[in-house]
This record gives C-alpha cells, structure tokens and sequence, in this order.
C-alpha cells in the first residue's frame, strides 16, 4: 500500500500521485454480492438539481456491504482484499466456516487473507483485528471502527479510509468516544463496533493531477462566483478582477457559507456530545 508517482510525459501526469493498489489480492467482485447503482446526477426525486457539480462519471456496480456483523459466533475466512469504487475504504472478501456463506466487510489496515475474523457478545472475546464486539466487551484505549450509533442498526460512523476512533471511557450504559475530527461523544454500551483502523490510509495524500480524473468520479468543474454576472451569483459584476465585495460571502441563493454553521441550536443529540470538534 503506497503512494505511485509517474514521469512527467503529460501534463495530466506530472502532478499525479495515485494509489498503487498493491494491497489488492482480488480484481474482480464477487457476483453474488453485486447489485445494479443507478446515478442521480445530484437530483431529488421531483428531478431538480439539490446537489450541485455531480454527473457522468464510470458506471458502477454495488458491492453489498455487511455493516451489522450480526452473524454472532460464526467465524469467517478472509479470503481477499478488494477495491470498491463506492468508497475510499478498501474490502474484505470473507466467508463463514459454518455454511460457506461470502460476504464483505469493510478491511481494516493490517488485516490478511488467511485471517480469521468473528462477530461476537462474549466477555472474553478476542479483541484483534476485524472482530466486532459490543463497545462493553472492548478494553478502554482500542482503536475501533464502523461504530453503530443506535443496537442493531448496523455501523454509521466512521467508515472512512484510515479513520479510526478510540474508546476512552465507559460510565452508566454510554460509552465515551473520540471521534476522527477530535470530537468526544458518547454512544450506548450496547453498540456494535469493529476492532482496528480502517485501510487505505493514503487516500488523503493522493493528487488527481487532472480534470478529467475528477469527471470520471462523477464530479462535474464549478465556476467561482466572482466570474459571474450579478444576475447569476451575489459576488458577481464589477469591471475587471474584482472581489466578492460582500463581507459575509454567500451561496448563490444568498445563504451564508464558507464556515457558517448550519446545526440547529438545539438538536436531540446535543446531550450525548461531550466535546465539539476542533
């Protein structure tokens, strides 16, 4: 796992720092666990645009993740290691002991083909790399992943690549977590997590080096809005180069952006945070 750079033949290469993928011990997805993606093109369900810049792109097929880990006591064979186009995670191919059943898991950083992994409730359950346990079944100081946020719903945090939280504490029926962005929250005890940090950890250092690697990925280019007209953007008009000119910058429909915190002043889950992030 590692970061390739190439010759600068192309300008579209000259500033390309890309995965070399050498991690990978499986190129083609397993078919039972595939199911068809269609594009949105960043629009809702009446047809309007609620997400701007998105279109095109490759075609893709989804990989069928296993995020509940509810198979409990079931051992499993990690039996590869996987790109998968839908995020910046990598993939484990796993298959259970009992009935020969595939699945995927999202791939921890040192997890190997060969390796067994296990989902379990028991109080000395073995705390290595790919188990998922109960967040009171863990020792304090464990780097986890895809940490559930309600029992039995499956993982929604953090699940991204070379992101992993540490458990600091455990009080009454909550567990305290430091979040990837710094933030501390507690979560209930009962909640499902998954031992390690996630792979890929090179993601964040990659370079594009061009536009049409980011059109590929469905991600169309975006003007400024000071290039535009005043009819098009509040920063737009002036003669020449000239500034937004507002002091509060804007959206183009006038909402203030760039750092303006939308939360709600007083939103449900404001109890379980502890410490907002930096």
């Amino acid at each position: 796992m590692g970061i390739k750079r190439f010759k600068p033949t192309t300008p579209g290469v000259r500033h390309a720092a890309l995965c070399d993928f050498k991690e990978l011990t499986k190129h083609s997805p397993e078919k039972s666990l595939l199911t068809p993606l269609k594009k949105s093109g960043g629009r809702n369900n009446n047809g309007r645009v609620t997400s701007r810049h998105r279109g095109g792109g490759h075609k893709r097929m989804y990989r069928i993740i296993d995020f509940k880990r509810n198979r409990i006591d079931d051992p499993a064979t990690v039996i590869g290691i996987e790109y998968d186009p839908n995020r910046s995670s990598r993939i484990a191919l796993i298959e259970y002991q009992s009935d020969k059943t595939k699945s995927y898991i999202l791939a921890p950083l040192e997890l190997k083909v060969g390796a067994i992994v296990i989902s379990s409730n028991a109080e000395r359950s073995e705390i290595s790399v790919g188990n998922a346990l109960p967040l009171s079944k863990i020792p304090l100081g464990t780097a986890v992943h895809n940490i559930e946020l309600r029992p039995g719903k499956g993982g929604q945090i953090v699940r991204s690549a070379g992101t992993s939280s540490q458990l600091l504490g455990k009080e009454g029926g909550l567990a305290i977590i430091r979040m990837p962005s710094g933030e501390m929250r507690k979560i209930p005890i009962e909640c499902r997590a998954t031992v390690g940090q996630l792979s890929n950890m090179e993601h964040g250092t990659q370079s594009i080096g061009k536009a049409g690697r980011n059109r590929w990925l469905g991600i169309r280019g975006q003007s400024r809005g000071v290039v535009m007209n005043p009819i098009d953007h509040p920063h737009g008009g002036g003669e020449g180069k000239t500034p937004q000119g507002n002091p509060h910058p804007v959206t183009p429909w006038g909402k203030p952006t760039k750092g303006y915190k939308t939360r709600a002043k007083r939103k449900y889950s404001d109890q379980f945070i502890i410490k907002r992030r930096k």
